[in-house]
């Protein structure tokens, strides 16, 4: 009896888990999309609780999950640029895995010091000044 490959129960490995999380993270901004025109909507029902719905946005777990938001929507349209490259280049699938650790790398360049400056307001006002 031949035996199960290793790996995760999608047995894709990373290809898999990278449409994993193409769907995940376009899910999440799809979410924040629609409670971003519900929140803005407000506006013209009633200007007061749009100002006040605003206020609770300017607090340190929010502001985490802002750079939430930026990660997904930074990993959701380079995976889609390397899915657009499969696609429509001839030899897309030939090299999709290296386009993947491409990506991957872009991402962390990209993120790391987007994250920082996000951050580094809400660690100052949490943690006093230096």
């Amino acid at each position: 009896m031949p035996k199960a490959p290793a790996g995760t129960l999608y047995r894709g490995h990373v290809g898999m888990w990278s449409w994993v999380a193409h769907r995940v993270t376009g899910v999440l901004v799809f979410f924040f999309l629609f409670a971003h025109v519900m929140d803005t909507a407000l506006v013209r029902v009633s200007p007061d609780t749009y100002d006040k719905i605003v206020d609770t946005y300017k607090n340190p777990v929010v502001n985490l999950l802002e750079v939430g938001l930026v990660a997904a929507v930074l990993f959701h349209a380079l995976n889609g640029l390397r899915i657009i490259a499969i696609d429509f280049w001839r030899k897309g699938t030939r090299y999709q895995r290296q386009m993947l650790y491409a990506e991957v790398t872009l991402f962390v360049i990209l993120m790391v010091p987007a994250a920082f400056f996000m951050l580094r307001h809400t660690f100052l006002t949490l943690f006093g000044t230096a």
